[in-house]
């Protein structure tokens, strides 16, 4: 797994071909931020050593809508990228591993069908992120628009035995409005899994950081508070380092 030391991943949200940030990942709620490679390619003038990419449009639609975005990206830059948004199949899986992307971010598909998980591991070891996302302490799919009545912690121990490299943890109610993080469901997870725990929703500022570090998450994605200025990507990774 990529996080050797604790990392803050810019996220790269896409939407009609446009950097976007959704509030709560609610359509209509969306602010624009521009095109995506230039996103990226700022990002990694200012250190970013992962993008976290999302294709919205295929979160939402069940099927890859950007591709060309990502592509742009891919050739655009030389760090890792873990891509999420629309895969659903084993196959989509190793095509964007061929063309370049190091993980794949599984949600929907992860929960449909965990078994898919391990395929895709045992072909290509450290790839696959599972994506949880929580409302109201409980996992949702399909762009957050369904509840599964799953467990976040007992879901995470799972996707851990079948080889996931990761969680990335995503607190939806807290997610795109900047109002603050909440540590104790990231601190659950890292405690009870021992794979890392990407943590993502809610970051206002440095402090929000800093909390999720010492909550015991290995990395933390960050968006609106980045692309609104809140703080510099240097300046939160000086403050966890």
């Amino acid at each position: 797994m990529a996080f050797e030391s604790f990392e803050v991943v810019p996220a790269v949200d896409v939407q009609d071909n446009e950097v976007v940030q959704l509030v709560q990942g609610e359509r209509g709620t969306e602010r624009r931020y521009g095109d995506p490679v230039e996103a990226a390619e700022r990002w990694v003038d200012e250190g970013a050593r992962t993008l976290h990419l999302v294709d919205l449009d295929g979160a939402f639609e069940g099927a890859r809508a950007n591709a060309e975005a990502v592509q742009r990206i891919l050739d655009a830059t030389d760090v890792d990228v873990q891509l999420g948004g629309g895969i659903r199949t084993v196959e989509d899986a190793a095509a964007l591993l061929d063309r370049g992307v190091d993980r794949v971010i599984l949600g929907t598909a992860a929960i449909e069908t965990p078994e898919i998980v391990g395929e895709i591991s045992a072909e290509q070891p450290g790839s696959v992120v599972v994506s949880l996302d929580a409302k109201d302490g409980e996992v949702v799919v399909e762009g957050w628009t369904e509840s599964t009545g799953l467990d976040p912690v007992e879901a995470a121990e799972r996707y851990a035995d079948l080889g996931a490299a990761a969680i990335l943890f995503t607190n939806v109610d807290v997610e795109g409005q900047q109002s603050g993080v909440r540590t104790e469901p990231v601190r659950e997870l890292a405690e009870r899994v021992d794979i890392p725990i990407v943590a993502s929703g809610g970051v206002a500022d440095v402090d929000d950081v800093v909390a999720l570090k010492e909550a015991g998450a290995a990395a933390v994605v960050v968006g609106t508070a980045l692309y609104e200025g809140n703080f510099t990507l240097e300046e939160a990774q000086a403050a966890v380092e």
